[in-house]
């Protein structure tokens, strides 16, 4: 499946090294369990997105993959898709960007063009063929709808969703500049959160490979993390509840709302879905 990583240390900028593939060998296995796509999403000094991204269709570019990438930023977004929906392009590749903020998403949403219409102009906000991009758009959509007010933008797409069209999991992370959103919804997907004060490196690594990130900054500077398993043997990982979302203020002052209590009310499950998509959200 997709694997989700967040972390802010806002309101300090700090450096981190990722590696959003461990190893060459991460991609040795050409089958349908390698990664369709890495990116990564930081923002400047001015508070303007930065995301690179690549596509691995052809299992060519090992480089960007795998190489080192030093970044500054007080938000972070890290993404390896296994793609769903869409073509392995550059325009579907995770994170997106839209309005200032960066988002990457894990799971299925069907009825794609019950969500088009839904968008009605906001679906020129969308620049590739994803299901993720379109949420996107329609949190981006509510954003608006509240004056700017991003938790509610979320509560209300999210909500819109879980009620009109088929899903298999939405879970989620944005950021902005000096700010993270987590979602997890419904249960099929974990989500797991860490705060770490400061005081030692951070150094956090995932199965199979990926998302591998270090911080020696962090040693002075409290983080808050956020991914798709927990990356290290910490017993502060906590996961998730379904229906759960998590807000990071620029203080690092956590608040954390049940914004769904229900099941989805067209659950889907993996013998729902194509043959792609069902391998896209299997436990790697």
């Amino acid at each position: 499946m997709c694997r989700l990583f967040g972390m802010t240390a806002s309101p300090r900028r700090v450096t981190a090294t990722f590696w959003l593939l461990d190893a060459v060998d991460s991609l040795d296995h050409q089958s349908e369990k390698n990664p369709d796509g890495t990116g990564l999403g930081t923002f400047d000094t001015q508070g303007r997105p930065v995301v690179e991204k690549q596509p691995l269709a052809a299992y060519t570019d090992r480089q960007f993959a795998t190489e080192a990438k030093h970044r500054e930023s007080a938000t972070f977004l890290a993404h390896v898709r296994h793609a769903s929906t869409g073509a392995r392009t550059v325009n579907n590749t995770h994170p997106f960007t839209q309005n200032g903020r960066i988002f990457a998403h894990n799971g299925v949403i069907e009825d794609l063009p019950r969500l088009d219409e839904q968008l009605g102009p906001y679906r020129a906000l969308v620049q590739g063929d994803t299901d993720s991009e379109r949420f996107f758009a329609l949190i981006t959509q509510h954003i608006d709808a509240h004056g700017g007010d991003i938790t509610a933008g979320i509560t209300d797409a999210t909500r819109w969703i879980a009620d009109q069209l088929p899903i298999f999991a939405i879970n989620l992370i944005l950021t902005t500049a000096t700010e993270l959103w987590a979602l997890r919804y419904p249960d099929t997907h974990e989500l797991y959160m860490l705060k770490r004060e400061a005081g030692e490196h951070l150094r956090h690594a995932g199965s199979a490979g990926t998302v591998r990130v270090h911080s020696a900054d962090s040693a002075a500077t409290p983080t808050v993390v956020i991914a798709s398993e927990p990356m290290d043997t910490d017993p502060g990982w906590r996961r998730m509840s379904p229906g759960e979302l998590l807000h990071i203020h620029p203080d690092l002052h956590m608040d954390s709302s049940p914004i769904l209590d229900r099941p989805p009310a067209h659950p889907l499950s993996l013998s729902d879905l194509s043959a792609e998509a069902a391998a896209s959200q299997l436990t790697r």
